[in-house]
């Protein structure tokens, strides 16, 4: 799952970073939390467009989202069956801005369960190509919002240690077939949404701060006064590797 994350470079890096022709101005943002709005990058008649959207997505079809789900996130092994994801996914793909995302690591069950957040950036410093779809969705009463959620896959060996889902991370040659729509099929562009090396990422331990989206400060993103998590989890039995909420919020149907 992905329900947190943050953008912290200059507008003017990403656009150079994605080429497209807008220059919005936006500020740094640590914890960047669902419904929220939220910078993507999409390809519209050939060029590459920044977009801000809601996150959380509203298919097209839907006729009144009161009482649907909040669908942050697209598992990409089942993205290409379920309605929810089918149209963005051949039409409206997108990347969200970002240098890195939150994780919990959730151990033991009930009340004393405990969450521990970690911080997950590319170790290079680069821009996090977050994969994503987005939807135009039209009320009945003229209103028209434009919405995205982020695709996720499997963990690698890193995120294993915390989380058996993470975002699906593009290389910066994966963004230009992910976002060509019109020239790469939908299975095609669901192939590069895999888990990405393990190298790519560094993955520290943070305040629990973050766990309230109201915090939006810099202290938010320095790691604690810990070693880094090492990709440690293929050793560690299934039955106590940390459990996926990836379903939590949007449920198996969609």
């Amino acid at each position: 799952m992905c329900g947190r994350y943050f953008a912290l470079q200059s507008p003017e890096l990403y656009r150079r970073f994605y080429g497209y022709a807008e220059q919005p101005n936006f500020p740094a943002r640590y914890n960047i939390a669902p419904t929220q709005p939220v910078p993507i990058v999409h390809v519209e008649n050939g060029s590459r467009h920044f977009r801000l959207v809601r996150w959380g997505l509203w298919p097209s079809w839907l006729k009144d989202p009161k009482d649907f789900p909040l669908v942050i996130n697209a598992r990409v092994e089942t993205m290409t069956e379920k309605p929810t994801f089918r149209g963005a996914l051949r039409h409206r793909r997108c990347v969200f801005l970002a240098d890195g995302f939150y994780e919990w690591r959730r151990e033991g069950t009930g009340k004393t369960a405990t969450r521990t957040p970690f911080m997950i950036r590319r170790a290079d410093g680069a821009p996090m190509a977050l994969a994503g779809l987005w939807e135009n969705w039209l009320g009945a009463d003229g209103s028209e919002i434009d919405t995205a959620a982020i695709v996720t896959t499997g963990a690698n060996g890193l995120m294993a240690a915390v989380h058996d889902r993470m975002p699906a991370i593009l290389s910066r040659d994966q963004v230009e077939p992910w976002l060509d729509t019109r020239g790469v099929e939908p299975a095609s562009a669901a192939a590069l949404c895999r888990p990405c090396p393990d190298d790519w990422l560094t993955l520290d331990p943070v305040s629990p701060r973050v766990n309230d989206a109201r915090n939006d400060e810099p202290d938010l993103v320095v790691p604690l006064e810990q070693p880094s998590v090492a990709p440690e989890a293929p050793g560690i039995p299934a039955k106590d590797r940390p459990r996926s909420s990836d379903e939590d919020a949007q449920g198996s149907l969609f």
